[in-house]
């Protein structure tokens, strides 16, 4: 079982230094608007993933006027104490230790302690482009699968080397068509790699999903998912030959499992544009779930489950449903944030279990 029995923050975002200690394993986390609420879930999610869910780097993660934070977290896992300290210096300088061990690579700490967030504009993998679905596959998967990671990190440089060397050919007015070739040739693995966990993992992945949704929407709607890439279709090798004048004139990668989607279909129509407010709802916590279940089910116990202001977002049934899920039926440690802790704690009490409330002020 993996619980989070204590943090502590240091310059983190809004907190000069606080710690909080957490006694149950369903903790609802309340208070206004702007109190820290969320901060405080991010900072959790910052202990298992060595980075902010919400800020897209370190300098935004940082307390105002300040340099530098630190968010030290105290776990239980399979019933062993583990000690995750992260530490932000100011200028690109960060380090995280497990057990006052260094890491060398941040890599490496993915996956040893799971964690699966819900927050308000994830809405975003229902609604947004593939970029966003790309990113929920890949953080689900990277937690399953070190090997995965590492392809997936070398595909990325690789690929970022592949398109500065487009732009530089359009600069300069000059081709090194070799060089293009060699570079080419070390996208070819890792792609292929990760192509191929991706279509062996949807396979049993999807079905959980549209199982998921019947139970939170409670009705037949039939959803249907698709693993859509290139690469289904067509070898690496041909993809790049294929689009490599394309390439040159856009000054951009066109092929590749960079431009991988899952394409989501309710009652036969692309779900974007049909489905409503409530169905979207749905779905989101449909794949977010089967990503819990999936994490629980690879790793021999379930992740921690952070739910940032859901209330605001699901009707009674939907929120019951979800409830019924991860606090009775999975042994989980649940982080919720509510402004409103009248409702949370009527919620939770009509589960019959142990939850404890932390209020903000």
């Amino acid at each position: 079982m993996l619980l989070l029995k204590k943090i502590s923050l240091t310059q983190f975002k809004n907190y000069d230094f606080q710690s909080f200690d957490f006694t149950e394993k369903i903790v609802a986390i309340t208070g206004k608007n702007g109190i820290g609420k969320t901060n405080l879930i991010d900072a959790i999610h910052y202990l298992c993933f060595t980075k902010s869910y919400f800020s897209s780097t370190d300098p935004q993660a940082t307390q105002f006027n300040k340099e530098g934070f630190r968010v030290e977290g105290m776990f239980e896992k399979q019933n062993a104490a583990q000690k995750v300290t992260a530490i932000y210096r100011g200028a690109g300088r960060k380090e995280v230790s497990l057990n006052d061990v260094l890491y060398e690579k941040f890599s490496m700490h993915i996956g040893q302690f799971t964690c699966v967030i819900i927050a308000p504009d994830d809405v975003e993998l229902i609604t947004g482009g593939s970029e966003e679905r790309r990113k929920f596959l890949d953080t689900m998967l990277s937690q399953l699968d070190a090997d995965y990671l590492q392809q997936l990190i070398t595909y990325t440089k690789v690929l970022q080397q592949r398109n500065g060397l487009l732009k530089t050919f359009a600069e300069t007015g000059k081709t090194d068509w070799s060089l293009l070739d060699i570079i080419d040739h070390q996208l070819i693995t890792p792609a292929k790699k990760i192509h191929t966990r991706r279509k062996e993992f949807f396979a049993s992945f999807i079905p959980k999903v549209q199982n998921l949704y019947r139970q939170i929407a409670d009705n037949n709607e039939a959803v249907t998912l698709q693993y859509e890439s290139q690469l289904n279709e067509h070898s690496f090798e041909s993809l790049i030959e294929q689009f490599r004048q394309k390439d040159f004139a856009l000054q951009r990668t066109n092929a590749g499992v960079h431009k991988d989607d899952l394409f989501i279909q309710l009652n036969g129509q692309p779900f974007k544009p049909v489905g409503s407010q409530g169905q979207r709802k749905s779905l989101l916590f449909a794949l977010k779930l089967a990503e819990f279940d999936v994490l629980k089910d690879n790793k021999g116990f379930a992740p921690l489950l952070l739910l940032d202001d859901v209330f605001e977002k699901l009707d009674d049934e939907r929120m019951d449903n979800l409830l019924q899920h991860v606090c009775l039926e999975n042994e989980a440690q649940v982080f919720i944030t509510d402004t409103h802790e009248e409702r949370i704690k009527e919620s939770l009490g009509q589960l019959a279990i142990s939850f404890q409330v932390i209020e903000l002020r």
